[in-house]
């Protein structure tokens, strides 16, 4: 199956990334499917377009998380949106045969212009980024498209596309599948969600000392109040990790200790910190040779976006005689 999935560049990458998707993408690859990954830094335009001076630099710290995350340039096609050029051909045409209607109707444009009011949304780009989307994913022919249940409505917009073009001009694209992955909640140290923006998150690229300062810092239980308090593992902000990081047996232990106030939150993330380490300090030792390796990651890139642009130049061929162009 030929898989599609991408990011915008917003630099290094956290533990919410690395659960979210990178896993899963890993897993994708090392299953033989022919996986794109791509580096979105044409969408990253439509909501930052003011704001370019660190694209490029976040562009080389996202692919180096990547890479340190287990994307193998030998199993998939890792590439930047902007060096495939027939993405952007495909997506004009496209645009020509969507009705505006269907992007007007798009949830997260409603939402994301009504709450938003720190960046300008009023541009052409904004409003036509499912266009967009949907031509990262046609331009390679994509049949599975690894995406949360939230983001079902999104890939249906591409899927509507398919239908109408294959309609008007004949079978020239499959309809993509949602491949539905379950993303863990992953909170950040304040109890919001992950996000570098709230300055809460735990980066793939933080040393252990950082990574420990944080976690005894992390918000837990807010109804514990005091040691000898009684928890609840399932309203606290750091179980989850556990639930992750932890074996089953230390799972079971943490719960019971905390429940009957046996543990305080203290111990809670002492046990935690060396069963987070064995799945980050691999991480963060392969980003620290990739990084020392700039040659490499530009390779990788040029590689990639080579093996997209010969399977993006055949889908472009069959869009033009399907098109009569």
């Amino acid at each position: 199956m030929k898989i599609f999935s991408g990011m915008r560049p917003t630099g290094k990458l956290h533990l919410g990334h690395l659960l979210g998707a990178l896993s899963n993408w890993t897993d994708l690859q090392n299953k033989n499917h022919e996986c794109y990954f791509c580096v979105a830094d044409l969408h990253a335009l439509t909501s930052d377009f003011s704001h370019t001076e660190h694209l490029r630099s976040n562009i080389h710290d996202m692919v180096v998380d990547w890479l340190a995350a287990g994307l193998d340039p030998e199993k998939c096609h890792i590439f930047v949106q902007s060096h495939v050029k027939e993405q952007s051909e495909l997506f004009l045409l496209l645009g020509m045969i969507t009705p505006m209607g269907w992007l007007e109707r798009n949830p997260t444009y409603k939402e994301l212009r009504n709450e938003t009011t720190e960046k300008d949304l009023s541009n052409l780009g904004f409003f036509s980024y499912p266009v967009m989307q949907a031509a990262d994913i046609l331009i390679v022919k994509a049949e599975g498209v690894p995406v949360g249940q939230d983001q079902v409505p999104h890939l249906e917009i591409t899927r509507e596309i398919v239908r109408r073009f294959n309609y008007l001009y004949g079978k020239t694209f499959p309809e993509p599948k949602a491949l539905l992955t379950a993303f863990p909640k992953i909170m950040g140290t304040d109890g919001r969600k992950m996000s570098k923006s709230y300055n809460n998150s735990i980066l793939l690229s933080d040393s252990d000392k950082d990574v420990q300062k944080k976690i005894q810092g992390m918000v837990t239980d807010p109804k514990r109040a005091r040691r000898q308090d009684p928890g609840d593992p399932d309203t606290c902000n750091l179980f989850p990790l556990h639930q992750i990081f932890s074996s089953n047996e230390t799972i079971k232990d943490v719960r019971n200790g905390c429940t009957t106030a046996v543990i305080g939150c203290v111990d809670c993330k002492k046990i935690l910190l060396p069963n987070l380490e064995k799945t980050l300090a691999p991480i963060r030792e392969k980003r620290i040779q990739i990084t020392n390796d700039p040659a490499f990651i530009q390779d990788v890139l040029d590689q990639g976006a080579k093996q997209t642009r010969e399977q993006s130049q055949s889908t472009l061929e069959d869009v033009r005689k399907a098109m009569h162009l």
